[in-house]
């Protein structure tokens, strides 16, 4: 679409030269194949590189391990309730205390 409005604007202007890229024959593009595949292989080379500095982080972060902290005293105001559950007098994940009421 562009090379026929390109010619019918030659055609206007009378003018029959064609451009210095259609005589060449040749389409010139910003870059080479080879600096493309240069970029690939350098992206493809740093992404693998990555994956191995990030695993080797990850099970080395992963292996020391961390710290365990006492579990806080029973503080008898966390358990307050003035309403019965319906499902009795304990709640769902708490231990059952049978013989208490």
């Amino acid at each position: 679409m562009a090379s026929m409005a390109a010619r019918s604007i030659r055609a206007l202007r009378g003018s029959t030269k064609p451009s210095s890229l259609v005589a060449a024959g040749k389409r010139r593009f910003s870059a080479s194949a080879h600096d493309d595949a240069y970029e690939t292989a350098k992206w493809e080379k740093i992404t693998y590189a990555g994956i191995a500095t990030c695993t080797i982080l990850s099970i080395y972060n992963l292996s020391k391990g961390h710290p365990h902290h006492e579990p806080p005293p029973p503080y008898p105001y966390l358990h307050i309730r003035n309403k019965e559950f319906p499902w009795g007098p304990d709640g769902l994940f708490e231990e059952k205390h049978h013989g208490e009421h």
